[in-house]
């Protein structure tokens, strides 16, 4: 199987589990604003969320980078058991320091609810100390869960890593539904603890299959165990600069009105949904890949992988960010306009989805880019160019706060994602020339007029239809209307614009129907 066919089929496995997560993280949003609106309870739980997740993602997500180009490294020289001891030392050694920084940050939760939300008074404060006492330990579960995801896919493991996503936000739902309506926002946040542990749990049978065992040592002196640490420094200054713009927002949002920090989470969740979709399952099957081409110094391999997957993700993710623009209202509506999420919360929340929507792009094309520096092993340009981001989207946010309100938040985090996807994309270019000859910009030029005209579709067939049948039926048929003209038209101008790789696509799966149907007759 050749190397863009594999990584086609993994895509499209890895999509399809990731539309189950990502359709049930919608219903687990929909679920929790009808219980729970956004209210003061809402923001509470969100902000005791966004403690353990910081501290997982700048650990884990460091240690994630640098172990997955380390453990190949390792294979492709036919010394896997060592790089399974290299894996295991990362594991005992993740499991430990997170529960240390777990009982430290229950002792401390008074402390760390002024550090993430300075603005918190009275019953918000004490409210989200009390939650964060209960939801500290996910990062426990968290941790080790995004470990084994990685290593099955560096196994080319990619189905169950991507289910127990989905694992993940049932436990969600049934939790919200179940102890949160006896025990009110409090049961919603040990539900969400559970689900951690299950999305790690279920991963375990796979990891044993593949051969690792678990054996309470640490080799800290292992030259394995060295590089990755080596590398994880400065990836987790990287991750720490992102979630710096995460946690600016927060800060900013707590001196807004009671619910901005809630709509711009539920609006942020909505806006993740392309990328959780495609970008993420697309960067899931080409990051190994990228760094074997990488190890191996193929950089005319390198650079097609790398390349055509950046089109694969505009193509997909520009149209749906104008989408969200041209839509957001009926969208938030149709989505959590139910029990106590009332007009004013659409109205919050459609504001805030409009501004995200601007850099739609921005995010989804730095997913693929900064895993274009990863598999050469440098981890160091994107903390770089992060830095600079974080200290745009505080300028930025400081700059529109006032006069957009959450809107202000929403837009200069767009701003700023633009900017770190504009700046990678310069330095990853004079430093291995990638889209130089791949016809990059031409094929974005021709996206962006193809989503204009499909925008002004959208936005005709929605005003045509706005009122016609009352009730979520109609909702329905607004947007759902909206958005297929909307395809229909950004399709057609693509094949009209002469676009080649949209003709590609087609063929591919022409040939996958006309495939399945002789494999079904013989």
């Amino acid at each position: 199987m050749t190397t863009g066919k594999f990584i086609f089929k993994a895509t499209v496995m890895i999509a399809f589990f990731k539309l189950m997560s990502q359709a049930l993280g919608v219903v687990r949003e929909a679920v929790i604003a009808r219980q729970f609106g956004t209210t003061v309870s809402t923001d509470a739980y969100i902000v005791a969320l966004r403690m353990p997740n910081i501290v997982f993602y700048i650990v884990s997500g460091a240690l994630v980078t640098a172990i997955v180009p380390v453990f190949t490294e390792y294979v492709a020289r036919g010394r896997k058991d060592e790089a399974w001891k290299v894996f295991n030392t990362v594991v005992i050694v993740i499991t430990l320091l997170f529960s240390v920084i777990t009982l430290a940050g229950i002792a401390g939760s008074p402390l760390l609810v002024t550090l993430m939300a300075p603005f918190f008074e009275g019953q918000a404060e004490a409210l989200t100390a009390e939650l964060a006492g209960i939801i500290l330990p996910l990062m426990i579960f968290a941790g080790l869960a995004s470990l084994f995801t990685n290593l099955l896919n560096a196994n080319n493991i990619f189905g169950l890593p991507a289910f127990s996503l989905s694992v993940n936000n049932i436990f969600i739902i049934l939790s919200a539904l179940t102890i949160g309506s006896i025990y009110g926002i409090h049961g919603l946040a040990l539900g969400t603890v559970l689900a951690a542990a299950a999305m790690a749990l279920i991963q375990l049978p796979a990891l044993y299959r593949t051969g690792f065992r678990l054996k309470f040592s640490i080799e800290l002196s292992h030259p394995g165990v060295r590089k990755v640490f080596c590398l994880a420094w400065p990836a987790a200054v990287g991750v720490a600069v992102r979630q710096a713009n995460i946690y600016v927002s927060g800060v900013l949002a707590s001196w807004l009105p009671e619910g901005s920090i809630s709509a711009l989470n539920f609006a942020e969740r909505l806006m993740n949904f392309p990328v959780g979709l495609f970008v993420l399952a697309l960067g899931t099957a080409a990051f190994p890949t990228l760094a074997k081409r990488a190890a191996e110094g193929n950089r005319e391999a390198y650079s097609d992988v790398l390349a055509g997957s950046l089109k694969a993700v505009l193509a997909g993710i520009i149209p749906a960010g104008i989408g969200f623009m041209v839509l957001s209202r009926p969208i938030v509506t149709l989505v959590y306009k139910r029990g106590v999420f009332d007009e004013q919360s659409v109205s919050m929340t459609a504001a805030a989805l409009f501004f995200y929507a601007v850099g739609l792009a921005g995010l989804a094309a730095s997913v693929l880019l900064e895993r274009g520096f990863y598999s050469f092993q440098d981890t160091r340009t994107p903390v770089k160019v992060g830095i600079v981001a974080v200290l745009i989207n505080l300028v930025l946010s400081l700059l529109l706060i006032r006069p957009l309100q959450l809107g202000g938040i929403a837009l200069a985090t767009s701003l700023s994602s633009l900017t770190y996807a504009g700046l990678l994309m310069f330095y990853l270019e004079r430093k291995r020339p990638v889209f130089r000859g791949s016809g990059l910009f031409r094929f974005t030029a021709a996206v962006l007029a193809a989503s204009g005209l499909m925008a002004a579709a959208s936005w005709g067939v929605c005003m045509a239809t706005e009122g016609l049948t009352g009730g979520t039926a109609g909702v329905i048929a607004q947007v759902g209307l909206s958005v297929a003209a909307g395809i229909a038209v950004y399709t057609a101008a693509l094949f009209a614009m002469g676009v080649e790789e949209a003709r590609a696509v087609w063929r591919a799966a022409v040939e996958a129907v006309k495939g399945g149907t002789t494999r079904r007759k013989a």
